[in-house]
């Protein structure tokens, strides 16, 4: 090996090493506009996410006897869904005071005990916490419920539909895949065939005026 070729090697080495311990920031901002757009998407080409209520039992079809005090009603599902906009808030995700804020709207009904069914509507207060897996390389996010906010019920099972409605929320909807990260990273290959790739280290945020700027730091690492 002559002295040229020794030092191209030796270089290349060095540049290989030397890339594999560098990082760099990959910068996305997200809108409110863009979450707008995302949410409207969903719900015109899926329909509502309906799920039971948490802790409940579905209903059974009502049998009437002599000693029943209200029946069961037959329609009554037990369950809440998630609308996109009903008569007290619009579903949306809102960037203010240095949170995720995103209000929930849902309607539902539910049958206790010697009542019937009761219908209701509302909405839900919440906070959007990020999450960072590592080892799934994902960007997460978990819906915080902050309070629950009844109408329609007439003053019937309020604060149990309340509790109900935050559980079902926390149990499907929790944790919410936000940005895949090696759907993000781009492969390298070097002169000699070596192949560099990029994998997220970790993740922080910034919540600007209507927007959300998440910030993730990456290393190249050799394949």
């Amino acid at each position: 090996m002559n002295r040229e070729l020794l030092f191209s090697a030796v270089l290349l080495l060095v540049s290989v090493a030397a890339a594999s311990a560098q990082r760099t920031e990959v910068t996305i901002s997200l809108s409110e506009q863009f979450f707008d757009a995302l949410i409207d998407s969903i719900y015109q080409n899926s329909p509502p996410p309906e799920f039971q209520l948490s802790n409940s039992r579905r209903s059974e079809p009502a049998t009437v006897t002599a000693n029943s005090f209200a029946p069961r009603s037959a329609v009554c599902a037990d369950s809440i869904t998630l609308l996109r906009q009903n008569k007290s808030v619009k579903t949306a995700v809102r960037f203010r005071e240095g949170k995720i804020y995103a209000p929930v709207a849902f309607s539902g009904n539910y049958s206790p005990p010697l009542i019937g069914c009761v219908d209701f509507t509302g909405y839900a207060e919440s906070n959007v916490d990020l999450i960072f897996d590592a080892t799934a390389q994902k960007l997460l996010g978990r819906i915080r419920i902050l309070s629950v906010n009844l109408d329609g019920t007439a003053g019937v099972g309020g604060s149990l539909i309340a509790r109900m409605v935050q559980g079902s929320i926390d149990k499907k909807l929790n944790p919410i895949q936000i940005i895949d990260l090696d759907k993000l990273s781009f492969p390298f290959t070097l002169p000699n065939n070596a192949k560099l790739r990029m994998r997220a280290i970790g993740v922080r945020h910034q919540v600007v005026s209507g927007a959300l700027n998440i910030i993730i730091s990456y290393e190249f690492v050799r394949e």
